[in-house]
C-alpha cells in the first residue's frame, strides 16, 4: 500500500435507526479510495466507495475473492462468517459452475412456486396477527417467522431443528469480541448438522432445494460433499435473517413517511418500483462484507492499489453516489436510474435475490392491503434498534390499526 496516506479507523459501529453512517459518507465524498483499519483481522485494507469503482472491483478478474482464504483479513466480526469452500469466496470459473447449478433452483418457474408458498405463509401469519389484535409487534408477527419458514420449506428442514439453526446463524453475525468462542462453536455445529442432512439427501433425494443441488450435474461432476454442505449453510443463513430485517426496515420506512405510504397504498401496482428505491436508500448493513485481494497493481480513481493488497467495497456508499443518483440522500419512489447494489454486484450478486424480492413484495403488499389503517404504535424515536449485529434493523416494530 502507498505509504504516507491517511489511515481511517473504521469501527463501522454506527447504528442510529436507518440514518446513514457519517464516516461512510465522508469517505465517499472526501477519499473515495481510502486506507482503513477494521476492528478485527490483521493489517489494513483499501475501501472503495464510488459506484463505478465498486463495479470494477466486483467484476474485474484482477481482484480475487478466493485469494482471501488463509488470510486473517481485516473484517467486522471476530470470526469470519464465510467458509473456505463457500461460493462467496470463489472466483470464476469455479464459482460459475456452482452459480449455474444453484441458479436453476431460482429459475422463474421455481420462484413462482415459492411465491405461492410465501403468499400462503403470509396469509396465515396475518390471520394470526389479526386474531392477536392491535397493537402487535410486526417483527414477531410477520418479519421473523416468514423468511425462516419459507427457506426451511424450500430446503425441507424439519420443524424441530429450525429454532436452533436460527440461533446459530444469529450467533455467527454478532460483532462482539466476547462472542468469538460462541461463533466458532455455532459455525461448527451448523456445519456438522448440514453435513449429515446433505449426505441423507444425496442418498434419498426429495423435491427440495438441497436434493436438487445434491443431484445436479455439470457434465460428470456433482458438487462435492463439502461444497454441498457449505452451500446449504449459506442458503439458510442468507435466506432468512437478512430478509427478516429488511421486512422490518421497509415497513418502518413507509410507516414513518406518510406521503410515501399513501402513494403505495393508493397505487399498489407501484410497489415493485417503490421497493427498488427503498432497497437503494436503506443502509441495510454496517460497513463492509467479504473483501478481495488485488492480483496485480491496479489504479482506481487515481489511487494505486498494489498486488496483494486487501480491497473492501461498500455497496452502501455506491447506492448513495451522487455521480449516479440525483439527490442520492432523498427517498424518491418515482426514481428511474441505475440498479442499486443492495444485493451485491457481478459474480457475487446474491443468488437468492429473486426469492428475497418475492418475499418482500408479497409481505408488504398483503400487509398494506389487509391493514389499511396500519401505523406505528409508538413514536418513531422510541422504536428499539439492533446495536450488536452487522445488520441494521428494528428489534421490535410495534404497530396498531
Amino acid at each position: 500500500m502507498e505509504s504516507g496516506s491517511k489511515v481511517w479507523n473504521c469501527p463501522f459501529d454506527y447504528a442510529e435507526a436507518l440514518e446513514f453512517d457519517p464516516t461512510l459518507k465522508r469517505l465517499l465524498t472526501e477519499e473515495p479510495v481510502a486506507r482503513i483499519k477494521l476492528p478485527y483481522g490483521e493489517g489494513e485494507a483499501w475501501l472503495v466507495t464510488r459506484y463505478d469503482d465498486v463495479r470494477t472491483v466486483t467484476t474485474d478478474r484482477r481482484f480475487s475473492r478466493h485469494a482471501v482464504i488463509g488470510h486473517d483479513f481485516p473484517r467486522m466480526t471476530p470470526e469470519p462468517i464465510v467458509q473456505d469452500e463457500a461460493i462467496n469466496v470463489m472466483d470464476p470459473p469455479a464459482s460459475s459452475r456452482l452459480r449455474s447449478l444453484v441458479s436453476k433452483a431460482f429459475a422463474p418457474r421455481q420462484v413462482e412456486r415459492m411465491r405461492a408458498r410465501t403468499q400462503r405463509v403470509v396469509d396465515e401469519l396475518l390471520d394470526e396477527m389479526e386474531r392477536h389484535g392491535s397493537p402487535a409487534d410486526l417483527m414477531e408477527s410477520l418479519a421473523s417467522p416468514l423468511p425462516l419458514t419459507t427457506i426451511c420449506e424450500v430446503l425441507d428442514i424439519p420443524e424441530a431443528d429450525r429454532a436452533q439453526l436460527r440461533a446459530h446463524a444469529r450467533t455467527m453475525m454478532d460483532v462482539g469480541l466476547d462472542n468469538k468462542d460462541n461463533a466458532v462453536r455455532a459455525k461448527a455445529e451448523m456445519r456438522a448438522y448440514f453435513a449429515t442432512l446433505t449426505a441423507q439427501r444425496r442418498q434419498n433425494p426429495g423435491d427440495d432445494l438441497i436434493s436438487a443441488l445434491a443431484t445436479a450435474r455439470d457434465g460428470d461432476e456433482l458438487l462435492d460433499e463439502r461444497e454441498l454442505t457449505v452451500m446449504a449453510m449459506v442458503l439458510l443463513i442468507t435466506g432468512q435473517d437478512t430478509t427478516t430485517y429488511e421486512i422490518g426496515n421497509l415497513a418502518y420506512t413507509l410507516l414513518t413517511r406518510p406521503a410515501e405510504l399513501e402513494r403505495v397504498r393508493s397505487n399498489p401496482e407501484t410497489l415493485p418500483q417503490a421497493m427498488e428505491e427503498m432497497l437503494r436508500f436503506i443502509p441495510f448493513r454496517k460497513g463492509v462484507g467479504i473483501p478481495r485481494v488485488a492480483l496485480e497493481d491496479v489504479e482506481l480513481s487515481g489511487v494505486q492499489i498494489r498486488a496483494g493488497d486487501i480491497v473492501h467495497v461498500s455497496y452502501l456508499t455506491a447506492n448513495r453516489d451522487a455521480a449516479k443518483f440525483e439527490r442520492p440522500d432523498e427517498l424518491d419512489l418515482e426514481r428511474q436510474g441505475p440498479s442499486h447494489m443492495t444485493f451485491g454486484w457481478g459474480g457475487h450478486h446474491c443468488l437468492g435475490a429473486p426469492l428475497a424480492v418475492t418475499e418482500l413484495e408479497v409481505a408488504l403488499s398483503a400487509l398494506l392491503e389487509r391493514f389499511p389503517e396500519l401505523r406505528l404504535a409508538k413514536p418513531a424515536d422510541e422504536v428499539p434498534w439492533n446495536k450488536t449485529s452487522i445488520w441494521r434493523y428494528p428489534v421490535e416494530l410495534p404497530v396498531s390499526w
